[in-house]
Parts: structure tokens; sequence; C-alpha cells
């Protein structure tokens, strides 16, 4: 059951993702997936296993009478995009895409969209409580039906975006040997740009860097290159959902590009997540936008988008989920076209980010705890803040939608379970340096006082 995440099923190839347990999972998504249609749409990141899962799942959605539309290695937003397109009067009606985005190559797993929304949280571990139980499931005739869903995204942004056309900046970019290269490389080339990439072949060992972008060390090449031919800089992770942009003077987060794209939409309603910087939100409803903090991971985003008719979420990682004509859900490549129609636009990035407050943000920092404690120390956490210690910095408020951020007078601290990993998530952010500091020791003094009430387990 260790596989059967929030998000998505995740696991090591062929220790807990083989043959018996994939062919199962496509037989029990199969009965998911009938009601709404016959055909679903089914592609793979760059990892040497990821054909091999492919057939695995094949084998069990046709056994449970779903048709495979297979589009071969395809960035995780072409899987997505299949579900809003007509391939030869067949469209699917749901998608699965094979990757373990920026985990290590051992590393594979499944992203799952039904009906144009995500299955996620309590679906996937219903899943998984469910083929526990199931037979391996009877060999059928193979019904796979090769579909070029690459070429057909390709297309569109091409069309979406040809007012790119002459952009005299030059961009510099770094596709971490993951998927992106598969399609922004002809993109740039057909729009005319004047770009040079790094990486760009999918290599599914990842020989040059961890293809994590939010991790500042793997950016260390991208940086280089920027300050030798670049005006602008782009990075992104194994199966091109994630997206970082850098100029010269920012490594510039999620939360301050949805901040940058909302300057072009008219009073829109933007989501962050509950790790996105307070400026974010107050800069927003200082414009006249509509700011909503949610969950983290982007599942919730994605359904919290659809629920609000919001125009843009975002997640501090590099996430970014555009309705704003688009189609509401996280594209790194999508969101990179975007980011330079901004620039061709008139707007001068570095300029945007030095109006706004100036704050002191730590980077998430990770507590290492195991998966059966990490939410009991959350509930711990929650009890223990209701009567803080002496001395504890004075609580304003504390916002519980997903862990907890604590507000204080100068800043805030967040305290959350990964859904992915053993670990607790933190961060801290303050207009003085040294309160941000001091929100950190404060927390961190009392999740240290919860493990302990907890047993130090």
């Amino acid at each position: 059951m260790s596989i059967y995440r929030e998000y998505d099923i995740r696991g090591i190839f062929d220790k807990e993702l083989n043959e018996e347990t994939i062919t199962r999972l496509g037989y029990a998504l199969a009965d998911e997936m009938r009601p709404h249609g016959e055909y679903v749409a089914v592609g793979y990141d760059a990892r040497s296993h990821s054909p091999v899962l492919f057939e695995y799942l094949a084998a069990g959605l046709n056994a449970g009478g779903m048709k495979v539309l297979g589009m071969g290695m395809v960035p995780t937003p072409v899987n997505y995009f299949c579900n809003y397109q007509d391939f030869g009067g067949i469209t699917p009606c749901a998608s699965v895409m094979i990757t373990g985005s920026h985990n290590p190559s051992e590393y594979n797993g499944f992203k799952i969209t039904i009906d144009k929304a995500p299955f996620f949280g309590e679906q996937i571990y219903a899943l998984g409580r469910k083929i526990e139980a199931l037979p391996f499931p009877p060999k059928v005739a193979r019904q796979v039906i090769e579909i070029d869903a690459l070429s057909r995204y390709k297309a569109y942004m091409i069309e979406a975006f040809g007012h790119l056309r002459g952009m005299p900046q030059r961009i510099v970019y770094d596709c971490g040997n993951g998927v992106a290269g598969l399609a922004i490389d002809d993109i740039f080339r057909s729009l005319g740009l004047n770009a040079k990439g790094i990486y760009t072949d999918p290599d599914g060992t990842f020989p040059n860097h961890h293809p994590d972008p939010s991790e500042e060390h793997n950016l260390e090449d991208i940086k280089e290159l920027l300050f030798k031919e670049g005006d602008i800089a782009f990075a992104y992770d194994g199966d091109s959902d994630r997206i970082a942009v850098l100029t010269r003077a920012n490594n510039i987060k999620g939360d301050m590009m949805a901040l940058l794209f909302a300057l072009k939409m008219e009073r829109p309603t933007v989501i962050g997540e509950v790790k996105c910087s307070q400026v974010m939100y107050d800069t927003l409803r200082e414009r006249g936008a509509t700011a909503v903090m949610y969950k983290t991971g982007h599942s919730n985003l994605k359904v919290k988008m659809k629920e609000l008719h919001a125009d843009l979420a975002c997640e501090v990682s590099g996430h970014v989920f555009f309705s704003d004509r688009y189609f509401g859900y996280d594209d790194a490549i999508y969101a990179t076209l975007r980011m330079l129609e901004l620039i061709q636009d008139g707007i001068d990035l570095d300029a945007e980010i030095a109006k706004l407050p100036k704050v002191f943000s730590t980077e998430e920092i990770k507590v290492k705890t195991t998966e059966q404690e990490k939410f009991p120390l959350i509930a711990k956490l929650k009890e223990l803040l209701k009567n803080p210690p002496a001395g504890f910095p004075a609580i304003r408020e504390i916002i519980d939608v997903d862990g907890v951020r604590v507000i204080f007078d100068h800043g805030w601290g967040l305290v959350r379970a990964s859904n992915t990993t053993p670990v607790l998530v933190t961060r801290f952010e303050s207009t003085d340096e040294s309160e941000a500091k001091r929100y950190e020791e404060a927390l961190n003094a009392m999740i240290g006082e919860a493990q302990k009430q907890l047993g130090g387990r």
C-alpha cells in the first residue's frame, strides 16, 4: 500500500512496481474509467523502465475493457492536453502519465486523470485497497492505438504564441535530461527565437544533474550559461510540469511568478498554497484580485481552480496552473511562453520584483520523521499551539488548511506533513531577518516537544 500516495502512485521499479501490481492497477483503473468512455491516453517519461510499465498497464486496462491510446514518450502536460483533444473522432475519457517526476532514476509512478479531473487522495487509497484483493487479470488481445499527441501539442503552442516571433532576448534553458526538450526545442525553433538549451536529450539516468529545479544546486549550470550568453533562463523538472525562472538578479519562485502573470489579467482569482509568501496574497488583494490560500499539491489546486473558476494557481516549487486562456493544469512549457509574453509586452521582471515589500524567507526546510508519525506530529503540534510556552512569539492567527501556518506579528511559520515523503516541511518568513530566525527556532522547539510527547518514535 505504500505506493499509493495523495497525488499519484509511486514506487521503485521491479521491487514495488512489478508486472503483477501494475497489470492489476490497469484492471482496477478500467472500472473507474469505463463509465466515462472507452479510450484512455497513456504516455511515459524518459526512464528506461517506463515503456515496460506501459505494457503492464496497457495489458490491465485492455483486460478491463479499455482501449489504450499510446502516445509514447511525452512531457506530462502533453498527457493532460490529450484530455481536451479529438484524434480522428476519438476523444479520451481519461489519461495516465507514467513518470517518476523528479525522483531518482529507479523510481517511477502514475499520474491519473479521469473525465478531465485528477484522480487522487481517497480515490487512490481506495483503489489500492481494491487492488490488494484482485486476482491477476485475464489475458486479452492487445488494443493499443498509437497517436501523435506531441505534434498536436507543439502545433497548438506555436499557433497560440506566434506573436513571440522576432523577440530579441537571448533565452537559455535546461531540460535536465527530462522530457521538456521533446517539445520546447521545436517550439522555440519554429517561433524563430534566440534560444539555447542544455541537457535537452531525454535520458532517464539523469547524467548531468538531478531534474529538480527547486533545488538551488541543480541550477548551477544554467546560471553559468545565463551570465555568459543569456538574458532570461528557464529550467524544468523531469516530466515538465514544474519550472524555474531565472534572471541575473532573481530566482523567481512560483508565488512571485503568479504575481507577474496576474499583471496582465483583469481582477483575477488566484489560488496559492500554504507555502506561498504573504507578499503574494497581500499584493494581489491590493491590486483588486481575489487571492485564496489552499492545500499544497497539484491535484488539490486543479480541483480548487475548477470549483472557484479561478484564472491562475501556483505552488512555490514551480507548478503554475492557467485557466486564463488555457485548460487549468500545470504546464511548465506553457508557463515559459507566458513568461516570454510578459517580457515582450515590456514588463521588467526584476523591476516588478524590486517594487514588492522586502521580506526574508527560508527555502523549504525538511524535518525527517516516519510515514506513521508525520500526521500525528501535526495533530500534536496543533494541540501544543493552543497553549504555547512562555517566551513563544505572539500568535495572531493559525491557519490549518494544510498543516499549520502560524501568523505572527511580523511574519509566519509553516509546518506541514509531506504527502509524498516521510518528512515535515517547514518554511518561515518575516519582514525582519532575526524574527524569521526566531519563528524558526520556536516552531522547531515545539516540533521537538511534539516528538517527545509522542514517545520519540
